[in-house]
């Protein structure tokens, strides 16, 4: 019963983003641990890291995604 309800649904949030829509534009990955990935997903959430104008690549969810990625 210690558990509160948020922390039982927040999962790694994985996100590979390049930092512009130019063809050789860095393409970098993140891992958000305290958010949820509607909370990522929303437009209206700023993430430190993660630049404005970034375009999100890929997002995915758990640990296979961080091991896919080899971080």
């Amino acid at each position: 019963m210690g558990i509160m309800a948020r922390e039982s649904y927040i999962f790694p949030v994985v996100v590979m983003f390049k930092t512009s829509n130019r063809s050789n534009a860095k393409t970098k990955v993140k891992v958000i641990n305290n958010k949820n990935v509607d909370e990522v997903l929303d437009v209206k959430t700023k993430i430190p890291g993660i630049p404005e104008n970034a375009v999100i690549l890929e997002v995915g969810l758990g640990k296979g995604f961080i091991e896919k990625f080899g971080l």
